[in-house]
């Protein structure tokens, strides 16, 4: 259970609270530290799926707790710049965020349930909504300079669409057992 990509995972939920922490500590760089956090913990949710696979150290363990964590880890950062943004323009692509999130979550462990759970397997459209969220998410904490919180936000609009396209692909595939 306790292998390199699980504790890159537990390293990862770790992370989230320093993220916090150092986003309103009241120190020089501050945001800098919180989006580095951010960005580490991106870093390791790449990494920890890539030995997983590489070294063949997939265990249930592993596969319940990495997509726990990464929700966990954009949750908070989505809740962390639409709280200090304070902008419908924020607020309305993080509650997207979230609540397709939430919805896929379900609608995977639905389909587990009924043996379909291949329906609703990560997508490549799903694979490019989380960079374009994570990289985002690293640019909105930070806010060093004009064009990175507009490129951040640009991003973000682009992620949202994404968010939406996926989350309409997810329920197309899994629609033929949602009305049985």
């Amino acid at each position: 259970m306790w292998n390199i990509p699980n504790l890159l995972t537990v390293f990862r939920l770790c992370l989230i609270p320093i993220c916090l922490a150092c986003f309103y500590a009241d120190i020089p760089y501050a945001r800098f530290f919180a989006a580095f956090c951010f960005w580490l913990a991106a870093i390791t949710d790449m990494l920890d799926g890539y030995l997983a696979r590489k070294m063949q150290l997939m265990t249930p363990f592993g596969a319940f707790l990495d997509p726990v964590a990464d929700k966990l880890m954009v949750a908070a950062a989505l809740v962390l710049i639409a709280v200090d943004m304070q902008t419908l323009w924020v607020t309305i692509p993080a509650f997207i965020m979230i609540s397709r999130e939430i919805l896929i979550s379900a609608l995977r462990e639905w389909m587990a349930e009924v043996g379909q759970r291949g329906q609703v397997a990560v997508s490549e459209v799903g694979k490019y909504k989380t960079a374009a969220q994570m990289l985002a998410l690293i640019g909105l904490i930070w806010q060093p300079v004009g064009w990175i919180t507009d490129l951040g936000l640009v991003l973000l609009y682009a992620a949202t669409l994404l968010t939406i396209w996926s989350m309409l692909t997810y329920l197309r595939a899994a629609w033929p057992a949602l009305t049985k």
